[in-house]
């Protein structure tokens, strides 16, 4: 049995390509047994992991619970509105409470870039990112790329666009990581307002062109514009945004070959893409959910087997 490299997924930029591998390899055993009648294993009954969202999440925070039930693993919710964060209660207060109830592993989500590494450093326990800030968010990345993988059978040599907001996304960041350790092609596409400065530093092709972009790639990751994260305003109204950099079914159709469309979501239907997109068979956005909860799966249980030797 090949085990990972790391004793916690803090980002995608300390897994190696064979991490990625054996992740996906295990996504695969995972994915069969999702689609069992009986979707349960026992292989985590006696881990017991804690989910501490101190950033709302709906999505990641079901993935994860979901790939944490299905192993048989003794699961703890926390979430930060509810609690004495809110008394202003530290991080490593509030986490060293939860682990002295015997807490394996910790899944969170902060909105301060590099929460999880600071973690690791001062708790006992393995430590999953569920996204920090608009740093990285690893396991979206990872089943982002499975779905490629599964689509096209390989991600190696693959040319992917990312379109929309790069500048707040933590998703961006840990895609163009995930996909040039697979030797993918990666290029970003957006206002320059919202293209950060240090880009050119991560070795991608920028583009402003939507179209242009559009007929390079085989795969648009179509990412939502982070209204939550802006101060300022990025770009003069949401309906010029939509015109430059909105994919609708007229725009797909008229490019010259078939691509493959992804969106980590939530979507804001009518604005980065349309329903009839979205819905569409070039769209492969329902396989990455039902996906997210196998990675996730497979990322909690490599980590738990390195817990127990």
């Amino acid at each position: 049995m090949s085990e990972l490299s790391v004793n916690h997924l803090l980002g995608i930029k300390y897994l190696n390509q064979k991490d990625i591998q054996l992740i996906f390899e295990t996504a695969d055993h995972f994915k069969e047994v999702i689609n069992r009648p009986i979707k349960k294993v026992p292989s985590l009954r006696d881990i017991t992991i804690a989910n501490l969202f101190f950033e709302n999440s709906t999505r990641t925070k079901l993935s994860f619970e979901l790939a944490e039930k299905r192993l048989s693993a003794d699961v703890l919710n926390f979430s930060s509105s509810q609690s004495s964060v809110k008394k202003g209660e530290t991080l490593i207060d509030t986490v060293n409470n939860i682990l002295s109830m015997k807490v394996d592993m910790v899944v969170m989500r902060h909105p301060n870039p590099g929460a999880g590494v600071f973690l690791s450093k001062h708790v006992k326990a393995s430590i999953v990112n569920a996204g920090d800030g608009a740093h990285e968010h690893p396991t979206q990345a990872l089943l982002d790329s499975y779905s490629i993988r599964e689509k096209l059978g390989d991600v190696n040599g693959k040319k992917v666009v990312i379109v929309g907001d790069i500048l707040h996304s933590r998703v961006a960041l840990s895609n163009i990581y995930a996909l040039q350790l697979q030797g993918a092609q990666v290029m970003v596409c957006g206002p320059k307002t919202l293209i950060p400065k240090y880009i050119d530093k991560l070795g991608v092709k920028v583009e402003t062109n939507l179209t242009k972009a559009l007929n390079w790639c085989d795969v648009a990751n179509m990412l939502r514009v982070q209204n939550e994260r802006m101060d300022i305003s990025y770009f003069p109204s949401t309906r010029e945004y939509t015109q430059q950099f909105g994919v609708n079914k007229k725009l797909l159709d008229s490019l010259d070959k078939e691509i493959v469309i992804m969106h980590p979501g939530p979507i804001n239907r009518g604005v980065e893409i349309t329903s009839d997109v979205a819905d569409s068979k070039q769209s492969i956005i329902l396989n990455q959910v039902q996906n997210g909860v196998a990675i996730r799966m497979a990322v909690i249980y490599l980590l738990a087997s390195k817990i127990k030797q």
